[in-house]
């Protein structure tokens, strides 16, 4: 299942979460996990993770990000290469983006390069 369907907020939910860096967490160096993980913590490295994953509100990534389909809610400074991103109202992403599907929530920030492709 997409995470960026018509019901992107309940899509979101019904993942399994195999990695889950809570808030108040912090991780230095790289990041590679299979499946989905969920980051509410604060991540120094680049990461890399096989399906998904959703940066919650007070999460945060200084690296650039490889994965299937991401939903920001929180910071990301990094090139991002990834098949479909939503940037939630509080998400902020500077960096450049590769992707096919891009979706912006009013109030989102987004300041880089985009690349769009098939």
């Amino acid at each position: 299942m997409g995470l960026l369907k018509k019901n992107t907020e309940a899509a979101i939910y019904k993942q399994t979460v195999t990695t889950l860096i809570s808030e108040g967490s912090v991780v230095s160096g790289s990041l590679t996990a299979k499946a989905f993980a969920r980051i509410d913590g604060h991540i120094k490295g680049d990461v890399e993770i096989s399906e998904g994953i959703i940066l919650g509100k007070h999460g945060s990534i200084d690296g650039h990000v490889r994965t299937k389909e991401m939903v920001v809610h929180g910071k990301v400074n990094g090139n991002i290469t990834v098949n479909s991103i939503e940037i939630g109202a509080t998400g902020v992403v500077t960096g450049d983006i590769t992707t096919a599907s891009l979706s912006v929530e009013t109030g989102g920030v987004y300041n880089g390069r985009l690349v769009m492709h098939t």
